[in-house]
């Protein structure tokens, strides 16, 4: 009996996906739940697993192809891989039994050629170093080592990912054409988009980091040993600060439908995550009743997640404000854009060491960038300035995080 295997059931917010690799050929044996195709969305790789027990049937639709909600991908012939079982099992058996006249088959000891079989190693193959050319169990043994030994050594011959930018020889002259990611060209558009149909302006500051860089050094080991394991980090005081001066300037935290203002009631958080598929956004949800455990938590799972390939759609979509790290890759400064519908995106940079005058004295200062980019449509210049400073008030003494003032 055959069985569909259809593409996944995609939001309203997803048209469609590529199919983008199969794991699986027609004639394979699969198992109920085995991975069998990636799709990949605008936003996340979707896996589609086996319903069923049985051989990998017709492919219909191939790496490369478009696919719609629920179309079929191929099919899976149920309960062929119990009959093709038994006849894959028989052909090693046929290939360790000796031959009639025994002219293939080697010396061999009774333990060394047992030992073979439950490594799964061809006898005949194994160098004899007894008598007369005999296969010990030490020679044996030796070849079981060299095979466990040998994948070890693969991933560093892997092949870079398809996507990953060609590395030429100095002095060629040559071209390599690649298409896009259904991810990138998703990016590219909505930053077009962003750019096209809103009037975004960016206002920049500067927060000084010493007392948040104090509380952090001070507490991080017993703030990792009260939260199994959560580190302390810098976003989550980022993330606090964001959504308490979202409270003060809702408007920040509001979004432009149509001729209306949509004033959001929560704070659903997007953090700006790099993984190898590009720049992905999990949203962190009703950040505003978070503790910086549950933040710091939250933000690694999305990393792991995001490196893994495993973000849902769910933890994709939504989001009404956003915040991005670019001095994780040493960014001094930048103008972030805003993620539409969203009206506004907090930008982090790197840390230096910057001489500042406090109290008329010259005094080296651990010093951040902060830049705010904003939809002019429904924030003022005015409220985007005075957000942007409330942020940086409250990060250089963070006790009013605590204290609620």
């Amino acid at each position: 009996m055959a069985i569909e295997i259809k593409a996944p059931t995609f939001p309203e917010s997803v048209a469609d996906g590529t199919v983008a690799t199969w794991h699986k050929q027609p004639g394979d044996a699969v198992k109920r739940d085995e991975l069998i195709v990636d799709i990949e969305t605008d936003k996340v790789v979707l896996e589609v697993l086996a319903t069923a027990d049985g051989v990998l049937g017709a492919i219909v639709k191939n790496e490369g192809d478009t696919v719609l909600s629920d179309e079929v991908l191929g099919s899976i012939v149920e309960g062929a891989a119990a009959t093709a079982a038994p006849a894959a099992a028989a052909a090693p058996a046929a290939a360790a039994a000796p031959t009639a006249e025994g002219e293939d088959d080697p010396i061999a000891a009774p333990a060394a050629r047992k030992l073979a079989e439950e490594n799964g190693i061809n006898i005949a193959s194994v160098a004899g170093t007894g008598k007369g050319g005999r296969v010990t169990k030490e020679d044996v043994v030796a070849a079981v080592a060299a095979k466990k030994a040998a994948p070890a050594a693969a991933p560093a011959k892997a092949p870079a990912p398809a996507a990953a930018a060609p590395v030429f020889a100095a002095g060629d002259r040559v071209e390599k054409r690649v298409p896009m990611t259904r991810l990138r060209a998703k990016v590219a558009e909505r930053l077009v988009e962003a750019q096209s149909n809103m009037a975004m302006l960016t206002t920049f500051n500067e927060v000084d980091m010493t007392e948040v860089m104090a509380l952090r050094s001070k507490y991080k080991d017993l703030f990792e040993k009260s939260h199994n394991g959560v580190r302390l980090g810098f976003m989550s005081f980022f993330v606090k600060a964001a959504t308490e001066a979202l409270k003060r300037f809702p408007a920040v935290n509001a979004s432009i439908d149509g001729s209306d203002i949509v004033y959001h009631g929560y704070a659903d958080i997007g953090v700006a995550v790099s993984s190898d598929r590009g720049l992905v956004v999990p949203v962190l949800r009703n950040a505003e009743l978070m503790s910086l455990a549950e933040i710091e938590g939250g933000i690694a799972t999305f990393g792991k997640k995001a490196r893994d390939g495993k973000l849902s759609m769910e933890e994709m979509t939504g989001g009404t404000f956003t915040i991005t790290n670019g001095g994780t890759f040493g960014s001094m400064m930048s103008t972030p854009i805003v993620n539409p519908p969203q009206a506004a995106i907090l930008g982090m940079h790197n840390i230096l060491q910057r001489p500042m005058a406090i109290n008329g004295q010259v005094v080296i200062r651990p010093m951040m960038y902060l830049a705010l980019s904003y939809d002019h449509r429904l924030i003022d210049g005015k409220e985007a300035v005075t957000f942007l400073v409330t942020i940086k008030n409250l990060l250089e003494d963070p006790a009013r995080l605590l204290l609620d003032i």
